[in-house]
């Protein structure tokens, strides 16, 4: 069983930068990713990245204001935010899963229990 903490989250103007980390229990050989869901609405993908950090793959609408990484060594993931939009405004979940990169929620195995951000204009 894989340990998800989120953390980072918070309430945060139109346009403001914000940064999210995930700490997993165990880490290497798991492709990591974040997702979100607002609500009344579906959790959706956001951003995933492969066990090695080579590869990452994110929404298109997200690209250029979102950016996920990780370091192995302190089993942490993170979620860079750009140019927030009050769109934004949602639970944002990060997530393990086993094999190459994936974008669907069931493939993820592993959750943690949000963070909650918050966009106002």
């Amino acid at each position: 069983q894989v340990q998800l903490v989120e953390s980072g989250g918070g309430s945060v103007q139109a346009g403001d930068s914000l940064g999210l980390s995930c700490v997993a229990s165990e880490f290497t050989y798991y492709t990591m990713g974040w997702f979100r869901q607002a609500p009344g609405k579906e959790r959706e993908f956001v951003a995933a990245i492969a066990w090695n950090g080579d590869s990452t793959y994110a929404v298109d609408s997200l690209k250029g204001r979102f950016t996920i990484s990780r370091d192995n060594a302190k089993r942490t993931i993170y979620l860079q935010m750009n140019n927030l939009k009050p769109e934004d405004t949602a639970v944002y979940y990060c997530a393990a899963a086993g094999g190459g990169l994936t974008t669907t929620v069931p493939r993820y195995r592993f959750w943690g229990q949000g963070t909650q951000v918050t966009v106002s204009s």
